[in-house]
């Protein structure tokens, strides 16, 4: 089975009213993050979306690269300009997080879950990653990037990633359509982004984005700088905050940092 996936096979699949309407396709890029960030110096407006067959650049987190080979994965991007407070940016990543896991969950049938706050997950590997890019200046946000990469259709990863990553391809054994994954992501992003400005924070998606995160009720190792410590995990708050209670039975809300999980990237 060809997988067809282009400008106009996301177009024919996406039922936004906004966001995606207009739309990049590379074929190859460095990365579809810096596309928007160039187009949004320019004055781009929001909900310009980039998509990549090929990306050569792509970054992961704390700069880790994240490249997309030829013919089997998905590097988006989409362009926000949300009058949010820059404080409140970083939740857009927990609102991508849960879009990531319905789309892939719609098209695939597969239960993928999140682990907080931003990784989707099946059978304790990464399948995507989301990485979240902000300008702002005296208090106000110039733009908001929100970058997605997604293992859609690789039959095999790197080896130094292979024990900690997976795909939709090896976890269904079947091609799965890119551009329907892309345009279903796109088409959840729309609707929570919707709900979450409305609210201001997350409160309105907090109890969906619970019911799939594997954090939830699982033992957690925090990797503090003030020392590391071991506890449960109870879900995010409101603002996208890891609730942990700590083995002395106090209760810790992580904002930022490494969460190693139990079950999860090597960590048991």
């Amino acid at each position: 089975m060809k997988d067809e996936y282009d400008h106009d096979s996301i177009l024919e699949n996406l039922h936004t009213s906004w966001l995606g309407r207009e739309l990049l396709f590379f074929r190859e890029t460095g990365s579809t993050n810096d596309e928007l960030k160039q187009r949004a110096a320019d004055g781009a407006k929001e909900g310009l979306v980039a998509a990549a067959d090929i990306q050569s650049k792509g970054k992961g987190r704390k700069g880790r690269e994240w490249t997309t080979p030829e013919g089997v994965n998905i590097a988006m991007s989409y362009l926000l300009r949300p009058d949010i407070p820059p404080d409140s940016a970083p939740m857009i990543t927990l609102v991508m997080a849960l879009a990531a896991a319905k789309g892939i969950r719609e098209v695939s049938a597969l239960d993928v879950k999140i682990k907080w706050p931003n990784d989707i997950v099946m059978n304790g590997k990464k399948l995507a990653g989301i990485l979240t890019e902000m300008t702002a200046e005296q208090g106000h946000i110039g733009e908001v990037i929100v970058g997605t990469g997604i293992n859609v259709n690789a039959a095999s990863l790197p080896d130094e990633i292979k024990d900690k990553a997976t795909s939709i391809f090896m976890e269904s054994g079947k091609i799965c359509s890119r551009a329907k994954v892309a345009a279903a992501v796109t088409d959840a992003f729309e609707g929570y982004y919707a709900t979450f400005l409305k609210d201001g924070d997350l409160r309105g998606l907090r109890e969906e984005y619970n019911a799939s995160c594997v954090n939830v009720n699982a033992g957690v190792r925090v990797l503090d700088p003030a020392g590391e410590y071991d506890g449960t995990a109870h879900g995010i708050d409101e603002r996208g905050e890891l609730i942990v209670t700590k083995e002395d039975g106090s209760e810790e809300r992580i904002y930022a940092g490494e969460v190693s999980v139990r079950g999860i990237y090597g960590y048991v």
